[in-house]
């Protein structure tokens, strides 16, 4: 058995799957080992763009809605752990565990500092601080820096570092999913115990005598400030050459920062305009993202923003009864920002109905935080795949959330004369009631399990008027209807 089908079968098992004959003993039932085994997706195609007609999704260029989703984890970019050199991450096993969940989307995360002190997220009696490698700048010396290791220059960068960023992200896109690569990363610079003594910006770390600390408290967090403009322009300088590395590139979304700090605000608006200002003059533009700024922040900053795609923090009812996408951007919606790691198949749910791109952050391997393939996550992950698949078959670009239409609350809808499709998503299961008023005609009827996707045939109804429907499964069901 290889890495990867191991990887795979971790994650099968802990979720409490039992093991069926084959090459591999794969832990997959024979029906969905069929369809991930065909489910070899076409390469992803773009660059995304916000859909003309429906922003609450991208789309590739054809017309169609693209909807995003996906599962991602703290090592999949720079590897970390408590060895020194970490051990590598397997990528390529990431991505095909990615794949087989039926998932299109990972988010590629970055980590400024060369280690970190996992303490206060950890319960173990193992090493608590992390090494992280590698990084974009070379560290050429002369002097050493505090880890014991060369002194970074901060203006030569490191050719592995951006050799990796390309060949990650063609990897992604040749398995037909998109990547996000995060640019800079603001939570461990505020709570990770001694985070701007092991930053590449701090005086002894670097020979280009730049100090990101301008009022001298010993946090550094003025590098996220435009508060030092020689830090700035080494950031930019940075962020070009990212955008010269990938921009041939399909697949590739970016966000400016992960959970930074809300004095941020203006030196990450700036960040995004100048992606957009200097990809205009590339052959290829990419969505800039900007996401929720802890702790502190708000969501409606993060609307006010010049990005094109945001993620929102638990404000509004994301977590439990997530608002209705109203087109302002697209929102990928992340439980990093609204647990942390946390959520449930429910939510997966919920989020699709409502016209938003669900994200988890997934403890995958359990090397950085969380436990190994911990089972208590897997049905988010499938229901991220579930939505994905049903998505696809969806006319999604004419789809809006439609919620009084159903009784439910929960409505995705292109209530058409002709040619009309209705989601419903019943919570409780059991009869919803559908406002069928505005199609003509009769429409068919399909009911899915949320749990494993599966579809069910029900008697077709005729439209012009609200109908009653009942599941004919216990449990949270999904409605879908179809006019001719």
């Amino acid at each position: 058995m290889n890495r990867r089908d191991f990887l795979y079968d971790c994650g099968r098992l802990a979720a409490g799957a039992s093991l069926v004959a084959g090459p591999w003993c794969r832990a997959v039932g024979a029906a969905e080992s069929d369809r991930a085994e065909g489910e070899r997706p076409a390469p992803a195609a773009g660059p995304l763009r916000v859909h003309p007609d429906n922003r609450r999704y991208f789309t590739d260029g054809t017309g169609k809605a693209v909807y995003l989703t996906g599962s991602h984890t703290w090592s999949n970019l720079v590897d970390m752990g408590p060895t020194d050199p970490p051990e590598p991450f397997d990528f390529a096993a990431c991505l095909e565990w990615t794949r087989r969940l039926g998932h299109n989307f990972i988010r590629g995360w970055t980590w400024e500092t060369f280690n970190w002190d996992v303490r206060e997220n950890r319960n173990t009696d193992q090493n608590t601080v992390f090494t992280v490698a590698p990084h974009p700048w070379a560290r050429t010396g002369p002097g050493q820096a505090l880890d014991g290791r060369p002194k970074f220059d901060l203006t030569q960068f490191d050719p592995d570092y951006f050799q990796r960023l390309r060949q990650r992200t063609m990897a992604a896109g040749r398995q037909g999913i998109y990547l996000s690569l995060m640019l800079f990363e603001g939570w461990g610079m505020q709570f990770a115990p001694g985070a701007w003594r092991a930053h590449p910006m701090h005086p002894e770390n670097n020979v280009n005598g730049i100090n990101g600390d301008a009022d001298g408290d010993g946090n550094g967090l003025e590098i996220h400030a435009l508060a030092v403009p020689a830090v700035t322009k080494v950031q930019e300088a940075y962020v070009r050459k990212v955008l010269d590395t990938l921009n041939d590139l399909d697949n590739v979304l970016y966000e400016i920062s992960n959970e930074n700090h809300p004095p941020s605000t203006e030196w990450q608006y700036h960040m995004i305009r100048h992606i957009q200002q200097y990809e205009r003059g590339k052959a290829k533009q990419h969505p800039v993202g900007m996401t929720f700024q802890y702790r502190g922040g708000s969501n409606q900053t993060l609307f006010d923003s010049p990005a094109d795609w945001i993620s929102p923090n638990h404000e509004g009812g994301y977590r439990d009864n997530p608002p209705a996408a109203d087109g302002r951007k697209v929102i990928l919606t992340d439980t990093d920002h609204l647990w942390g790691i946390g959520g449930n198949a429910a939510w997966v749910w919920k989020s699709f109905l409502r016209g938003l791109n669900p994200l988890f952050m997934d403890p995958y391997d359990g090397v950085v935080l969380g436990k190994r393939f911990d089972p208590q996550w897997q049905p988010i992950r499938e229901a991220l795949g579930h939505t994905r698949r049903l998505a696809d078959r969806l006319k999604l670009a004419s789809l809006q959330p439609r919620d009084a239409l159903a009784s439910s609350g929960y409505c995705l809808a292109n209530a058409a004369r002709r040619g009309a499709e209705y989601l419903v998503y019943l919570p409780q299961g059991g009869e919803v009631t559908v406002d069928l008023s505005a199609t003509a005609g009769e429409l068919s009827v399909e009911w899915i399990r949320p749990a494993n996707g599966a579809p069910s045939r029900g008697s077709p109804v005729a439209g012009g008027h609200p109908r009653r429907l009942t599941a004919p499964f216990p449990g949270d069901a999904v409605l879908l209807l179809r006019g001719q």
